[in-house]
């Protein structure tokens, strides 16, 4: 007896399928990067991608790989909220850290709220490093200089680092359009976010610690210390001792972690196994800017590495482009660029927050002054709407939230080019991702990871998720006092900040 040629191929696949779960059943206890590192060599040269589509499942995912990693935990982010999701990733991290794990944590400046003593209380386990990115508005800062900086320093001051990522065991990363803050995760009671994640291992991961150590060496990144230094001087070790006890406490108490959250995390052992049985492995690049965005010191222009990535990406479509983004404003040679896509016979449809969704109003001024000249060119553009029937599939907890659901604004940053080409990350399609803000993302050419996510995106475009932006402002039932804000906001010269 003997195995014809074709049932011999038929068995090596079927072989190679089985042996990566086989991998991650049998090691389902051992440390992420152990099992991470036996399933990586099954896809040499390529990473492993799933995508985050629901923000308490992106939450629980980051919950239980800080509380499974072993060595090192990264973070990168935009916002760091003082609010209850905030709280408790703060507390997850010092738990890391008396586990013995090196935890380092870069924050933008812009937004921070909160006081010098807590920084403090957490930057002083010898196991946590904390610095602040381009720190001339809050940490260190009082209200004369913030204003002498946005006088004197104008670009320099609105030169802010976008960048969202983890990276665990620098084995798996998370990167995408989330910050760490209730809204985020489905957890705000009045206002939350559709956004996108996607989870990465393999060959892409040293790219994107490269990334980020390039922060967190660059001057731009100043350590608490050198910010705080009166303050850490007057910080008694009572201080810190009680500080960290509180938030032990808080992070304990089932009126600010729900039991069930708890026992979910404890559960997300045999959640997070499937989803490594899903990682699709293929071939993904991580685009990126370098600390400061670019040289350019005289003007808010400049560009920088990811926008030329994307621009390159984009010039490259032959027949359709989906775009999802909050903002939607065109930088300087936006409409010339776009313009020529579409006489090239490529399809451009993009959807972005309505008037009624949006908690931007600035921006949306930006978009507003734009709109009729965008669907002139020929782009078919969608308005997220504040209650899509969406929030159904995407909040886990949606029948929970009782009569009157929070609004669900569009935060998602992401791209799918000819059905192949997906870029998922920080990047806004306004000229302040563009030329001002540092961003990063992650770009997969896979046409199933592509058919995923322009799945996703044009459901968002759906008549019960979307209005078409040909309809008339009216029938979002917008009231009166918003409408005049944006006129008001329409008026001044924003559009290169924006």
């Amino acid at each position: 007896m003997y195995l014809s040629l074709k049932l011999l191929k038929q068995i090596v696949k079927r072989c190679t399928q089985i042996v990566p779960l086989l991998v991650i059943s049998l090691s389902l206890h051992a440390s992420i990067l152990e099992h991470m590192d036996a399933l990586s060599q099954h896809y040499p040269g390529q990473s492993g991608v799933y995508i985050l589509e629901k923000g308490e499942e992106s939450l629980l995912t980051r919950a239980w790989l800080t509380e499974s990693a072993q060595k090192t935990i990264d973070v990168q982010y935009f916002i760091w909220s003082t609010d209850n999701v905030g709280t408790l990733a703060s507390e997850a991290l010092l738990s890391a850290a008396e586990r013995g794990l090196r935890v380092r944590v870069i924050v933008d400046d812009l937004l921070i709220d909160a006081e010098p003593e807590t920084l403090l209380s957490l930057d002083a386990h010898p196991n946590i490093q904390i610095k602040i990115y381009n720190p001339l508005h809050s940490v260190g800062r009082g209200t004369l200089s913030q204003l002498w900086h946005l006088i004197t320093d104008f670009r320099d001051a609105n030169q802010r680092m976008h960048d969202k990522v983890v990276i665990y065991d620098q084995t798996i990363a998370i990167t995408g359009g989330r910050n760490m803050a209730d809204e985020y995760y489905d957890y705000d009671h009045t206002y939350n976010f559709r956004d996108r994640d996607v989870m990465v291992a393999g060959s892409v991961l040293p790219r994107i610690q490269e990334s980020f150590n390039s922060f967190w060496q660059h001057p731009l990144s100043v350590s608490l210390t050198e910010l705080l230094l009166e303050e850490k001087h007057d910080l008694t070790t009572e201080q810190v001792g009680s500080y960290t006890e509180w938030l032990h406490r808080y992070a304990s108490d089932p009126l600010n972690f729900a039991p069930e959250i708890r026992i979910a995390i404890t559960n997300m052992a045999t959640r997070v196994e499937q989803i490594f049985t899903q990682l699709h492995w293929t071939d993904v690049d991580y685009i990126h800017d370098i600390p400061g965005k670019n040289n350019q010191r005289d003007n808010l222009g400049g560009g920088g590495q990811t926008t030329a990535s994307l621009i390159e990406l984009l010039s490259r479509a032959e027949k359709e482009i989906l775009i999802e983004s909050p903002y939607l404003i065109m930088p300087e040679g936006g409409f010339e660029f776009f313009s020529g896509l579409l006489t090239k016979g490529v399809k451009i449809a993009i959807v972005t927050n309505s008037l009624a969704s949006t908690d931007n109003l600035q921006a949306y001024s930006g978009y507003h002054k734009q709109k009729q000249k965008l669907l002139d060119l020929g782009i078919s553009i969608y308005e997220f709407k504040p209650n899509p029937g969406i929030h159904r599939q995407l909040i886990d907890r949606y029948e929970q939230l009782g009569k009157t659901s929070p609004i669900f604004a569009l935060h998602a940053k992401s791209l799918v080019i000819d059905d192949q080409i997906t870029y998922i990350g920080t990047f806004n399609f306004d000229p302040r991702s563009a030329n001002l803000n540092t961003e990063v993302g992650v770009v997969i050419d896979d046409s199933k990871i592509a058919h995923q996510v322009a799945q996703a995106i044009r459901r968002d475009m759906q008549p019960e998720n979307s209005w078409n932006a040909t309809i008339d402002i009216d029938q979002q039932g917008v009231g009166f006092l918003k409408r005049l804000q944006v006129d008001l906001w329409s008026l001044l010269p924003l559009d290169p900040i924006l």
